[in-house]
């Protein structure tokens, strides 16, 4: 388990620190910018946003993935399974049907991290597990979560910058075919009531 949450948190720490970040999309009078990453047959995205809360309350709102079906429509449910730890949780999630797909769901384990010096952004880091007590179901397509998550940079003491990070697999990748063909706007919309939620 302590493996588990350091891989984790140093995996988007990696992801987050790569070269090569293109910007494909900056959303008109709101802080909004999207950003993907291409190596190989990943594709890995990061949504920036600009939010009017100090760091601390969206660390706090965004490490709560009981909340999350507040402000993300892909999160159909989301149940708490197991708390490991103060800062490490695991989550059975199931995720809304897709036209043409059966509902998905996934094991997760969040893990999240204050930051040790100033400079450092709070973590919220999310990878697919493997739970005993929680096997696949025949009624979803149990989903793999590579590394995806959230840093969140202070600014000042009423407004940070919230990262959310993507590895995309073959699991998510419906949800973002589309999107990033741009002929849906699922992840700007998710990222405007993030912000809306958060403020």
């Amino acid at each position: 388990q302590a493996y588990l949450s350091y891989s984790n948190i140093a995996a988007l720490t990696h992801l987050a620190r790569k070269p090569g970040w293109d910007i494909t999309k900056t959303l008109d009078n709101v802080s909004v910018k999207i950003w993907t990453h291409e190596e190989g047959a990943v594709l890995s995205f990061k949504v920036e946003m600009q939010v009017k809360v100090p760091s601390h309350v969206a660390f706090s709102l965004l490490s709560d993935f009981s909340l999350r079906q507040r402000w993300d429509r892909h999160f159909l449910k989301c149940e708490l399974l197991q708390a490991v730890s103060e800062e490490e949780k695991i989550y059975h999630v199931i995720s809304a049907p897709m036209t043409g797909h059966p509902p998905r769901d996934f094991v997760i384990l969040v893990s999240q991290r204050q930051p040790c010096r100033p400079q450092e952004p709070y973590t919220v880091a999310v990878r697919s597990v493997t739970l005993g007590t929680a096997p696949p179901s025949p009624e979803f397509c149990r989903s793999e979560i590579l590394c995806a998550g959230f840093q969140i940079h202070s600014n000042s003491s009423s407004s940070c910058t919230v990262c959310y990070f993507n590895q995309v697999t073959s699991g998510v990748m419906p949800y973002l075919a589309a999107n990033l063909s741009g002929s849906s706007k699922s992840i700007e919309d998710a990222a405007l009531e993030c912000i809306k939620f958060l403020e």
